[in-house]
């Protein structure tokens, strides 16, 4: 049974992009466009304009609506691509007047992800956001789901189609939660492995295409995937750095983010980015050849407040300073001489050493060694320390406490101001 009856799919695009109350970006475009590419679709045309307001039945007006109809005969393409978000009846209204398939921002971001998962727990997770996204699409989307079918097997008394399909969407949905509960769990044992170890864990996050992955790979010496284009990185990877005078830490690259990132694809990457809360320090990876990187910085660091990892240690990384003229490796430090951004260039290898050596001191000052002493009511903040921090030694007293010697990250030394 197809759950829906929709044009086909199609790989030659006409991009559609209007300015709503005068605020077109010809940026916005752009990266748009390289959205269309990075999806292995092939852009066509763009046509754009402005709107004070959206139609509420199409998106765009009917003169734009005739117009985007003449360019499809004249390019042939066979899908259309709104930089926009559209209303479930806005797509279904468009499809049915254009007779092609019509996807907006969030269906292509969404595609792209379902392309580049391969990982299991990343393709649960491009499925969850899908099936999240869809379930949306529902209540007031494709009208034929509300009649009602005779089916067996799938359907309860008098349910309409659309009716069992939401039904069987949160199914999934329920199932594919269930199943990544169980790897979030098994993520959870290896970082609390390392939290006793000792091992810091420093996670790269960074706008999409600002090196993240060439990075990476200098400084573990991997060979994983590095493209220029958008999302070339989704599943997490991890691998254990050497540093110079102080030992190893792990070092992991993650999913980078974009304007306007849908809020159902970073609730399901969650987990994934996960690394990212649980990190020691975050190295903040920016295309410093690009016009745009103070809004990138700023869509990065809205994310990371989303997904509450805003209060975790940051060291910016300018990375492609290959492609700026006369800008040299070089370290940034404040007033108190604490480095606070490196220059470098991860293609050529130009810095590398810079951040290593960077790396190595924040991770000498970032554990502290000190001894606590516990009364027995304080049972879960032992159980705690015993999660997140490295227990040297420990002993009982006679009145019940516990004197524990530890090291512990400045991330969790909060932990200890109820003592």
């Amino acid at each position: 049974m197809e759950l829906f009856d929709r044009p086909g799919t199609g790989e030659r695009a006409l991009i559609v992009h209007l300015s709503i109350n005068e605020s077109f970006s010809e940026d916005d475009l752009s990266e748009f466009e390289q959205l269309v590419i990075s999806a292995n679709v092939e852009p066509l045309a763009t046509l754009t304009g402005s709107r004070r307001s959206p139609d509420a039945r199409f998106f765009v007006g009917k003169g734009k609506l005739d117009e985007v109809k003449h360019q499809l005969h004249e390019t042939c393409a066979d899908i259309v691509l709104f930089n926009h978000t559209l209303s479930p009846s806005q797509q279904r209204n468009l499809e049915k007047e254009l007779e092609v398939r019509v996807l907006d921002r969030t269906n292509l971001i969404l595609d792209i992800f379902a392309q580049r998962a391969q990982s299991f727990e990343g393709k649960l997770q491009v499925e969850l956001a899908q099936l999240q996204h869809l379930s949306t699409r529902l209540i007031r989307g494709w009208t034929h789901l509300e009649r009602q079918k005779g089916g067996i097997g799938l359907r309860g008394p008098g349910e309409t189609q659309l009716e069992t399909d939401r039904r069987l969407i949160g199914q999934r949905i329920r199932q594919i939660k269930t199943r990544l509960t169980k790897v979030n769990k098994q993520r959870d044992q290896g970082r609390r492995s390392r939290q006793r170890a000792d091992v810091p864990t420093v996670s790269l996050v960074g706008y999409t295409n600002a090196g993240k992955s060439t990075l990476f790979n200098a400084l573990t010496n991997s060979a994983i995937y590095a493209a220029d284009q958008l999302f070339a990185t989704l599943d997490p990877t991890l691998r254990q750095v050497k540093l110079p005078d102080y030992g190893e830490l792990v070092l992991a690259d993650t999913v980078g983010f974009i304007q306007n990132l849908p809020h159902e694809l970073v609730a399901a990457f969650r987990s994934t980015l996960q690394e990212t809360i649980e990190a020691d320090l975050l190295l903040h990876v920016v295309d410093a050849s690009s016009p745009n990187r103070q809004e990138q910085i700023h869509e990065v660091n809205s994310v990371l407040k989303e997904i509450e990892a805003d209060n975790i240690p940051q060291v910016m990384v300018y990375n492609k300073i290959d492609c700026l003229p006369a800008v040299d490796a070089h370290v940034d430090k404040d007033e108190t001489d604490s480095v606070n951004a490196v220059w470098l260039s991860a293609m050529d290898g130009d810095g590398i050493n810079l951040l290593l050596e960077t790396l190595s001191t924040l991770c000498h000052d970032e554990n502290t060694r000190m001894s606590v002493v516990l009364k027995p009511e304080q049972a879960k903040l032992r159980a705690k320390l015993f999660q997140v921090a490295q227990i040297l030694k420990e002993e009982n007293r006679d009145d019940g406490c516990w004197v524990i010697e530890l090291n512990i990250s400045n991330k969790y030394k909060h932990l200890l101001t109820t003592i």
